[in-house]
């Protein structure tokens, strides 16, 4: 059950939907405005209460557009209650030529909780051959528990292509998909079912997972193309859903 939702224009929360008939709330985070610009500053700030199931996601990918000022500002904070359930699994960012983003992720665990995250981005607008073209890409992530920090990662980047060995490897599209649960101990039967979707995806994907200090996994993963990113992403979602709750997986309705 959504207890409230305020938001104001760029930024809009449709309605919830119930997708597999188990009362889970599946909510689109959408940007009816086509995307970010110079100059915005943009934050949505969620609370799910103790023992509730919710999706987020987005209609569509993110465009940022070319700035020749101040740079774009994103913030996403969440506090995922005791017991409760938090997908976060919005499309991937595209940055035009020029683009300058700052974007921020932090997400507070409250005892038995359980996190799937999704990020990702593009190197540019590929379809139109424009790679690491950008100016500015600065995206940073937080996830905690009460015992303290669980993930912390920074990337900034600029145009300097990084296609290189353990870089970008000339693959379009990079992706992290986080799972975190810090109650549970045994992380081997999902690390193994993570390893198996992403086994199955072919050559257009490059992945790994690995192990967090504790309470969760990480998976990367390089794709060639933004179908063969929805196909990871996909993957590792179901996979997920399917070794840690017993769940089929969750069909989005977008078009």
């Amino acid at each position: 059950m959504l207890v409230r939702r305020r938001f104001t224009v760029p930024l809009q929360v449709l309605e919830p939907m119930d997708l597999d008939g188990r009362g889970a709330a599946t909510l689109m985070l959408l940007n009816p405005t086509g995307g970010i610009v110079g100059g915005d500053v943009l934050e949505t700030r969620v609370t799910v209460g103790a023992g509730a199931d919710v999706c987020l996601t987005t209609p569509a990918a993110t465009r940022v557009y070319r700035s020749a000022g101040l740079p774009a500002v994103q913030r996403f904070t969440a506090t995922v209650g005791e017991g409760a359930r938090l997908a976060y699994v919005p499309d991937h960012l595209i940055p035009s030529p020029g683009a300058r983003l700052r974007q921020t992720t932090e997400i507070a665990l409250e005892p038995h909780a359980t996190l799937l995250l999704a990020d990702a981005w593009a190197v540019g607008r590929v379809a139109r051959g424009e790679r690491w073209q950008f100016d500015e890409l600065d995206l940073a992530l937080a996830i905690r528990d009460e015992r303290g920090q669980i993930l912390a990662e920074r990337a900034r980047l600029d145009r300097v292509a990084r296609d290189g060995l353990g870089l970008a490897e000339g693959f379009a599209y990079v992706a992290t998909f986080a799972v975190v649960a810090p109650d549970r101990e045994d992380w081997e039967p999902v690390a193994n079912a993570l390893t198996r979707a992403l086994a199955g995806l072919g050559g257009t994907t490059r992945a790994g997972v690995s192990a967090l200090g504790r309470g969760g996994l990480v998976a990367r993963a390089l794709c060639a193309s933004a179908p063969a990113l929805d196909a990871a992403i996909a993957a590792l979602w179901a996979a997920c859903r399917r070794a840690l709750f017993d769940l089929d997986p969750l069909h989005l309705r977008k078009l």
